[in-house]
């Protein structure tokens, strides 16, 4: 982590430090305080001028689920963690390297997690009596010898912001707010952040308010000026760029939902689709309506509805009209879309269903992650009503995963489910624009005309006559002429669409919707095992890639022989998935849940898969991860 002293230029200045600026392959910063104290935008600053300085990094954000939860509790406390380095990494981080602590409440809900000898900045302004009482410190942390492990810096934050704002004309309440700027400017200076982003992004965010601009940049500015010339700070800190980490190529820092929304609209484009978003807003989707909402000059149209149904109803109704149509929501949505959602496998119609997973059941933890709906997405509908479920592995590969979805829905003409979760939405990392010629050609062809003849020789149309390859029906828009058929949801009678209640029929159709589904062509799973001699084998899905990809390179850099793989596709799986169990000794499968994947995989299988488990709200952490699988390779 730390290496010799070094001098350097400081950005933004052209001058030479004289303090001493030591080189460091990676940091973990969290930035906590109240739900009010601005840590969300805090961390996404100083995440976007790393990204532009060139490091790989890992973002979690972690908030309340009230909008304001009470000042000063430890309900109300929000924290954005950063890990940054100048290699590789994957995920963002176990603890802290330094803690910034807004508050009382702050520094007790999260001091916890800061191992010892690890930096901690408290905002010493408020650490009063009634706000440490408010939390249960009875003596101050500060004071009690309960903080001598760490190097603590104590810093009167909002006595500085408001000193150095008093030539503004603002209210003493005003220009505390300006204190997480403040701190920003601090930490910018001790990383050796560029600042020209930030100060960018304040004059455009604030640019009809310029009393407040010049004050967020003046208490920006203060921090960085504090830490160059106090002597509590008396080291900077170096991460060079991950010049290596990245193959050639444009990147900009990305959030999974920012991904997904990207994709959904390249892949209408793709498709040469109009793109339709059914949606009612809910935490942690709601942002994927936000950004779509932003881009009718690619076509695309979001609906707002009064609920989940209506939501998903109106996408329904645009795919039967020759949309891309999409529809978003986290579990307790996909609860009350089940019924549409049968109906568009009755009708067989191109529609995504995006679920961004969070902690449940019911209202359950709606700002933390889970991956508790694989079994939902898999069978929680009435009926066999089976539909392809894709699981995005990253935040930047939620981009890809829109992309995949879109084409198994077209393709197949089937709704898809798309599994995200929380920690992907929220959470950050560079990705690599694509060229477009390196995405797929999704167009599809629209029925024009008569697809069978009858037994007397007259041509008709057919809406259940199927592809022979992949068993999907003809997409015909409404209003061609001859096309007209009936929808519903009551049984088709195979080819004609007829209803029909004939019992040979039904048991055709539900075994013909099944096939087509097992059908879908999908890669074939990958696995990572470099030595080729490993006999367990770590399955993962979804955001677990990246903390067990962290616990396997631990292992192996220790001289363990261990092989990971991960799926994207959980429905159908990939053809060799069985191959690949059979092949090792142990397979163990994290998961943010009680063992959904490896209950699938027993009873699909019969292999022996071992789950390990947790459902905390939180992602694995690397450690944890690799302790565990520790102990499976030695028989523990």
């Amino acid at each position: 982590m730390t290496g010799p002293p070094v001098t350097g230029t400081l950005p933004g200045t052209g001058t030479l430090s004289e303090k001493d600026v030591r080189r460091l392959d990676r940091v973990i910063i969290r930035f906590a305080g109240d739900s009010g104290d601005g840590m969300q935008l805090t961390g996404d600053r100083f995440t976007s001028e790393t990204a532009s300085f060139g490091n790989d990094l890992s973002t979690l954000p972690n908030f309340p689920a009230e909008i304001r939860a009470p000042a000063g509790t430890l309900p109300g406390v929000s924290s954005f963690q950063l890990h940054f380095a100048d290699h590789d990494i994957l995920t963002p981080g176990d603890a802290p390297n330094v803690l910034v602590a807004m508050n009382p409440a702050a520094l007790k809900a999260n001091i916890a997690d800061v191992p010892r000898g690890a930096e901690v900045i408290v905002n010493t302004d408020e650490f009063t009596k009634r706000a440490m009482s408010k939390v249960g410190y009875e003596a101050s942390p500060l004071e009690d010898g309960s903080l001598d492990g760490f190097h603590v810096h104590p810093v009167p934050l909002t006595t500085l912001t408001v000193e150095a704002l008093k030539e503004f004309a603002l209210s003493r309440k005003e220009a505390e707010r300006s204190k997480n700027m403040f701190a920003l400017g601090l930490l910018s200076w001790m990383y050796h952040r560029p600042t020209e982003g930030t100060e960018k992004f304040l004059k455009q965010k604030f640019a009809k308010k310029p009393e407040i601009m010049k004050a967020n940049l003046a208490a920006f500015h203060a921090g960085w000026n504090f830490g160059e010339t106090t002597e509590d700070f008396a080291v900077s800190y170096e991460v060079a760029p991950a010049a290596t980490a990245f193959p050639t190529g444009t990147y900009r820092n990305i959030s999974g939902n920012l991904a997904l929304s990207y994709g959904l609209i390249a892949a209408s484009r793709q498709a040469d689709l109009p793109l339709y978003l059914g949606s009612y807003p809910i935490t942690p989707a709601s942002d994927i309506l936000h950004e779509l909402s932003k881009h009718k000059n690619f076509g695309v149209r979001t609906f707002q509805a009064e609920d989940e149904i209506a939501g998903i109803g109106a996408a329904l109704g645009a795919a039967f009209g020759g949309s891309l149509a999409v529809t978003t929501t986290s579990g307790p949505g996909v609860a009350l879309k089940s019924e549409t959602i049968g109906l568009a496998v009755s009708l067989e119609l191109p529609l995504l269903v995006v679920d961004i997973q969070r902690g449940g059941p019911s209202t359950g933890l709606p700002t933390k992650t889970e991956q508790a709906d694989l079994l939902q997405a898999m069978y929680g509908r009435n009926g066999e009503a089976p539909v392809p479920i894709v699981a995005p592995c990253t935040p930047a590969d939620c981009f890809d995963a829109a992309m995949e979805a879109a084409r198994i829905a077209v393709t197949y003409r089937t709704p898809v489910l798309l599994l995200s979760d929380g920690y992907l939405a929220n959470g950050s990392e560079p990705w690599r624009i694509p060229e477009i010629d390196e995405l797929p050609d999704l167009r599809v062809q629209f029925a024009t005309g008569p697809n069978h003849t009858t037994e007397d020789g007259t041509e008709v149309f057919w809406p259940y006559k199927r592809d022979p390859e992949t068993l999907a029906r003809p997409w015909a828009i409404p209003g061609t002429p001859g096309l007209e058929h009936r929808i519903g949801g009551i049984e088709k009678q195979d080819g004609t669409g007829n209803i029909s209640y004939d019992p040979a029929n039904h048991d055709f159709m539900v075994r013909t919707r099944q096939a087509k589904v097992d059908g879908i062509k999908v890669p074939d799973l990958d696995v990572d095992d470099p030595s080729g001699a490993a006999n367990t084998l770590v399955l993962g899905w979804g955001s677990t890639y990246g903390p067990i990809a962290a616990a396997v390179r631990r292992l192996r850099s220790a001289g363990e022989s261990i092989a990971q793989a991960h799926l994207r596709h959980l429905n159908p799986f990939p053809r060799n998935l069985g191959e690949v169990l059979a092949r090792y000794e142990h397979v163990v499968v994290p998961e943010m849940n009680l063992g959904q994947l490896s209950m699938l995989l027993r009873a699909r299988y019969l292999a022996d898969v071992q789950p390990f488990t947790q459902v905390n709200g939180m992602p694995f952490k690397e450690e944890q991860l690799a302790n565990a699988l520790e102990a499976t390779l030695h028989g523990h």
